[in-house]
């Protein structure tokens, strides 16, 4: 199964941080997706075999669904306090779990990790 957009977004977040190099074209998933100019507020979750690494969530709606993913998954991967900033070889093991807080509820996604155990 190929990963959703949404979750794809995160993890080119969180890798464009560890290759220190910005490598999302905003302006041309903006055109082919319009749902990502919506105002929707997320919550990203890394886990490593099964717990929890990393959390970073909008308290609410202000920033497009694009820029709130790519906010809260580099938030989530090298600033949570309660964990050490995520490394390589964690992001290659991880799995990205992304909520978007909708006026009709949660919808949940949750992808596996890049390299296989």
């Amino acid at each position: 199964m190929s990963r959703s957009v949404l979750l794809q977004l995160a993890r080119d977040s969180i890798q464009e941080v560890l290759q220190a190099q910005r490598t999302i074209d905003k302006l041309a998933l903006l055109k082919k997706h319009p749902l990502l100019n919506e105002k929707i507020a997320t919550t990203v979750n890394i886990y490593i075999n099964k717990e929890l690494k990393g959390s970073a969530s909008s308290s609410s709606a202000t920033k497009s669904l694009l820029e709130d993913i790519i906010y809260n998954a580099k938030k989530s991967a090298f600033e949570d306090a309660n964990f050490k900033p995520l490394t390589t070889s964690e992001y290659l093991s991880c799995e990205v779990e992304l909520l978007l807080i909708t006026p009709d509820g949660v919808i949940s996604e949750k992808d596996s990790s890049i390299l296989k155990h």
